[in-house]
């Protein structure tokens, strides 16, 4: 029975089916084939695994970082970036991913930061003399920050299914994604040097405090959000309902750049995406309820611990995995899918499963700029009119200048941990 469930599921994905009929229709098969398990088993597990108040806050952020990208908030952080380190050399591929850091921190998603920053500033580093192929690459490099910086919509989903807490791994992804940042500004100024990528003229202290001012209702809502959640003010769910009402007032009546049409167009664009989660959430939940009962993360933990006892030996063997799933799967499916698979084997180990967590969002934000599954390399594909070879073959370099990244967020535990054990 399970050969046949996991070969169904391979043949599935194998042929293109959406991850979630291909969790779907794999489990049932199985389902099918089981003893003991009735069919209605099958929507049964699916609602409940979508029946978690935690969830809640998946749609709700999804329609916060929507309304902050409809109106002019992205712009209002792009010029502030620029008035920041617009001047270094390399200044606006440093702009992209500042910018996208700062929006990553209202989005929740790779997807959604890429396609509002990159939709402004990749035409402006074409016109400033960047080849368009490093353009794009630096732009969806950038804008996998959006599942690293906390709120993040992969976090929660990690959060859920290793009933882990949410709060702590948003705190827990603070230090990881400012590494990220960082190495990638870096990656910025010696490309820049090298290709003779100039700065833009330096912004004088005033101009700096004008942006600054500008920009300051949309660097306030990710402060709210978080502080609200680690002081104990509000959940995560309770906190993406106030990154709505917030968006919503200061583009809507403060700011005054989102149209009635607008509002409706992002509304269904927020329902379209979150329903398509929701969809891989419940799935999967049925695919983590079958292998669960099945005692397939044992038999796992069982044939890895008769040859691996070094936790560090592990996670290279994981972040080998996750790696390669991150070229074929999505992101949150790729969570759902193997949290029930390893993350006993890696508590087991002695691994914290809130840096466990850590390590997988960062391993799958790889996968958001690796094809041929690679979303943020779609969205500058569509952006830019570039085939995914042209701007893969450009993404290559800073595909392994984050693999470093996660070589040392794996091996450095405080990375992740020291931040959440501060609020203990």
């Amino acid at each position: 029975m399970l050969p046949v469930f996991f070969i169904s599921l391979f043949i599935f994905i194998f042929l293109s089916v959406p991850i979630a009929f291909s969790l779907g229709l794999s489990t049932a098969l199985g389902v099918w084939m089981h003893d003991t398990l009735p069919l209605e088993i099958i929507p049964q597990r699916i609602f409940v695994s979508m029946n978690s108040f935690p969830l809640m806050a998946i749609p709700f952020f999804i329609l916060a970082g929507n309304l902050m990208g409809a109106g002019s908030m992205s712009k209002r952080l792009v010029n502030f970036a620029s008035a920041l380190v617009g001047h270094f050399t390399g200044g606006l591929a440093m702009v992209a991913i500042v910018t996208s850091m700062f929006f990553a921190a209202i989005s929740g998603s790779g997807a959604a930061t890429t396609a509002a920053i990159g939709s402004i500033l990749i035409p402006a580093m074409v016109a400033r003399g960047y080849k368009i192929e490093y353009a794009a690459a630096n732009q969806a490099v950038a804008g996998a920050l959006g599942i690293i910086i906390p709120p993040s919509i992969a976090m929660i989903l990690y959060g859920v299914a290793a009933e882990v807490s949410i709060g702590d791994l948003f705190i827990a992804g603070i230090l990881p994604g400012l590494l990220i940042t960082f190495s990638l500004l870096i990656s910025a100024y010696i490309i820049a040097n090298r290709r003779g990528y100039v700065g833009e003229e330096k912004k004088s202290f005033p101009d700096v405090l004008v942006s600054f001012k500008k920009s300051f209702l949309a660097l306030l809502m990710p402060i709210i959000v978080l502080g609200g959640i680690y002081s104990g003010v509000f959940t995560p769910t309770e906190a993406s309902v106030i990154a709505v009402v917030y968006s919503f007032v200061v583009g809507f009546f403060i700011y005054r750049d989102i149209t009635i049409q607008q509002l409706a167009d992002t509304l269904k664009k927020s329902a379209i995406s979150s329903s398509i989660i929701m969809i891989v959430i419940g799935t999967a939940g049925l695919f983590g309820f079958f292998i669960e009962m099945n005692g397939v993360p044992g038999m796992i933990y069982s044939s890895i611990s008769d040859v691996v006892t070094n936790k560090y030996i592990f996670l290279i063997i994981v972040n080998i995995i996750l790696f390669v799933a991150g070229m074929f799967l999505e992101g949150g499916a790729a969570i759902l899918i193997f949290v029930p698979l390893l993350l006993g084997t890696a508590v087991n180990l002695g691994i914290d499963p809130v840096h466990f967590g850590v390590i997988m969002v960062c391993n799958l934000a790889i996968g958001l700029v690796t094809p041929p599954v690679g979303i943020d390399l779609f969205v500058v594909s569509q952006l830019t009119k570039l085939s995914i070879v042209r701007i893969g073959k450009a993404v290559i370099p800073l595909i392994i200048i984050l693999i470093i990244d996660v070589l040392v967020i794996s091996f450095f535990p405080p990375l992740s941990t020291w931040l959440p054990s501060l609020i203990k």
